[in-house]
């Protein structure tokens, strides 16, 4: 897959086919559509294209919402590369983007540039200046441009009942098989590990705090969460808390993860982790003392839904 970062640098020698979106999260819905895209490319000799966006749009155009979005942009292309595109086309999205009217999107990008010869997208797709560009219109332009539409039906994108906002709300609830399921794959928290106040090793449970740089990645529910990490090439499971720390009193929220038997030095590292479980919501404990017998309780629970579950 070769990613291009504005739709003025990608140059096709041959005619494309095409789908539209965001697809933040990658889910076994969006994966439904780009493998169709991707086989139905292949078995007529031309070129796979995904048209994506970043910023997201809603960061663009609803500035007061606080968007937080399943994957940051290298965790989609990432996760993008695995399904066989030719090319990846990740377009500034911009409020003067944004003002191309639904003919001009058409006209301009999909037909001149991007060469256009079969657009599959998602029912109910909506495109170009206020979102006035339909399927009715597309086929409209399909005629005189002279290229195909095909639009997934209704049922087979409600099959997989799924969709972005779900996986979100999901996330939020500390629902994680509702997670997996949806997204095929272990939601991840990938970020550098910090120095933090050195707690955990004074009670027996190192930790790595890591700390995200991309703001607008969403932060699953606070609590205790079981994971793992590809560790010097091997796996390794943990626990990680998300929270404020409220037993020391914590003023922020930070990610921990304790793994079990591991000893390793981490500072520094770009550490990525796939959360498993939600064991508990995140709690105050009266001494520090109770707070170590709660993470042997937690340890013990993870360990015995390693040996019986994984």
């Amino acid at each position: 897959m070769e990613t291009v970062y504005a739709i003025s640098d990608f140059t096709p020698t041959q005619e494309t086919y095409v789908t539209i979106g965001t697809f933040d999260g990658v889910h076994i819905g969006h994966q439904k559509i780009l493998k169709k895209l991707v086989a139905e490319a292949k078995s007529d000799g031309k070129k796979s294209v995904l048209l994506t966006f970043f910023p997201h749009p809603r960061m663009v155009l609803q500035k007061e919402a606080s968007v937080k979005l399943i994957n940051t942009i290298k965790e989609r292309i990432q996760l993008l590369q695995d399904i066989g595109l030719d090319y990846l086309i990740i377009h500034p999205f911009s409020k003067e983007f944004s003002r191309l009217t639904a003919l001009d999107f058409v006209r301009n990008i999909l037909v001149n540039q991007l060469k256009t010869s079969k657009l599959i997208i998602g029912y109910d797709h909506h495109f170009g200046k206020n979102r006035e560009g339909n399927i009715e219109q597309l086929t409209e332009f399909s005629h005189i441009y002279n290229f195909k539409v095909e639009e997934i039906p209704a049922q087979d994108i409600d099959s997989v009942a799924v969709s972005s906002t779900k996986v979100r709300n999901a996330l939020k609830q500390g629902n994680l098989k509702t997670v997996t399921n949806y997204l095929g794959y272990h939601f991840s928290l990938k970020g550098k590990v910090v120095t933090g106040n050195n707690l955990g090793n004074k009670i027996g449970y190192p930790t790595a705090n890591i700390t995200i740089e991309e703001d607008y990645k969403l932060i699953p529910k606070p609590g205790v969460y079981l994971v793992k990490s590809l560790l010097d090439d091997k796996l390794h499971y943990g626990m990680m808390n998300i929270g404020n720390r409220p037993t020391v009193d914590g003023k922020h929220q930070t990610i921990e993860i304790h793994f079990f038997n591991y000893s390793g030095n981490l500072y520094n590292i770009e550490l990525s982790a796939q959360l498993i479980y939600f064991i508990r919501e995140e709690q105050k404990f009266d001494s520090i003392e109770a707070l170590q017998k709660q993470l042997q309780l937690d340890e013990k629970f993870c360990l015995d839904y390693i040996h019986n579950n994984l």
